[in-house]
């Protein structure tokens, strides 16, 4: 997959980025307002009780903030975080060992959680439950068993596939948070907060155009902002204007609403080679050079969330509303799908 300015997924330019603006208590996160308010009371009736938070999992699209929430809570309920993910436990043992070394209260965030294999989430249930251990160690006739109680936790889990998560983990989390893309307002307040924090000088115009190309996900804004601020600074006088913020991302070919060439050649190679749709997804990642999972995971949930892309059974039409932003002429269509359907 190319390498994309407004792609949500975290690369390593994002890791001193998002650790530097990363809001570390709960009133400074912006957005959000129905999980900060249900997290804040579970929180705060926690520590009244003297008790560990319930065990809480945090899903949605990437880049919305749920490392962020997860440290915020470690921070907000006074306790340490250890910080973990899916794919790096790999073995019953390592789960035991991480478990062993969590102390009283601690948060453990796992990121991906969906990814646990499932010999490492038997490991997991009974610590969720009861905190303690039980394994296999061995086997045959010299196999012998090993129980082992651990301190009372809290676990985060964090994942972008909340389906993924079989029934036994899911249901074993006390509280469950769904993160959704920001709000355009929500947007120009975290571009305004990362820019005093980063100490650029910006105007309101400057905010609005690189808030309304941010799609919705602080990721990419802190990011686009990044890319601005550099632009301003060689070919400007350092301070981000609304026409220095439009040069600029017209340099990255970010347009108004925050689609880039590869969305451009998307719609386009539906409209154009495929009269707009239906066209099935294996015959649509051929056609513009992409894998089918990648079109599935990456690109088609902003399209779809802009109204610009349909599913049907029939296979992805380009909407009227995806015609009318890239000047196309619409027409109605409804002829059999071209292509193998996904």
């Amino acid at each position: 997959m190319t390498e994309r300015v407004i792609s949500a997924e975290a690369t390593q330019e994002d890791d001193s980025l998002d650790t530097s603006l990363r809001p570390r208590h709960l009133a400074d996160f912006v957005g959000q307002d129905k999980v900060k308010d249900n997290l804040s009371i579970a929180m705060q009736a926690s520590k009244m009780r003297g008790e560990p938070l319930d065990h809480v999992v945090v899903y949605g699209p990437p880049g919305l903030g749920k490392t962020t929430l997860a440290h915020i809570i470690a921070q907000e309920m006074g306790v340490p975080i250890k910080v973990t993910s899916g794919p790096a436990i790999e073995r019953a043992g390592d789960m035991a060992a991480i478990l062993t070394s969590v102390g009283q209260g601690d948060v453990l965030f796992i990121d991906e959680i969906h990814r646990l294999n499932r010999a490492v989430e038997e490991v997991l249930y009974p610590a969720m439950e009861d905190f303690f251990l039980s394994w296999v160690v061995g086997k045959g006739l010299g196999a012998r068993n090993i129980n082992l109680r651990v301190n009372a936790f809290t676990l985060i889990g964090a994942t972008t596939r909340y389906g993924m998560l079989s029934p036994p983990l899911r249901d074993r989390f006390g509280a469950i948070y769904r993160m959704d893309f920001y709000d355009r307002s929500a947007m120009e307040l975290i571009v305004n907060r990362s820019a005093r924090i980063l100490d650029v000088e910006i105007d309101g115009h400057g905010i609005k155009e690189i808030a309304s190309r941010s799609r919705g996900t602080p990721r990419v804004a802190n990011r686009l902002l990044k890319r601005t601020r550099d632009y301003a600074q060689v070919k400007a006088d350092g301070r981000i204007t609304g026409e220095v913020a439009l040069e600029a991302l017209g340099m990255m070919e970010v347009d108004n609403l925050g689609l880039d060439e590869i969305d451009h050649r998307l719609l386009m190679g539906i409209m154009d080679k495929f009269s707009g749709g239906p066209v099935g997804l294996d015959t649509l990642a051929a056609s513009v050079g992409e894998d089918s999972d990648t079109i599935m995971d990456i690109y088609e949930p902003y399209l779809l969330q802009l109204g610009f892309l349909d599913r049907t059974p029939r296979g992805r039409l380009a909407t009227r509303l995806a015609y009318e932003h890239l000047g196309r002429e619409y027409r109605d269509r409804g002829g059999p799908p071209q292509g193998k359907l996904l």
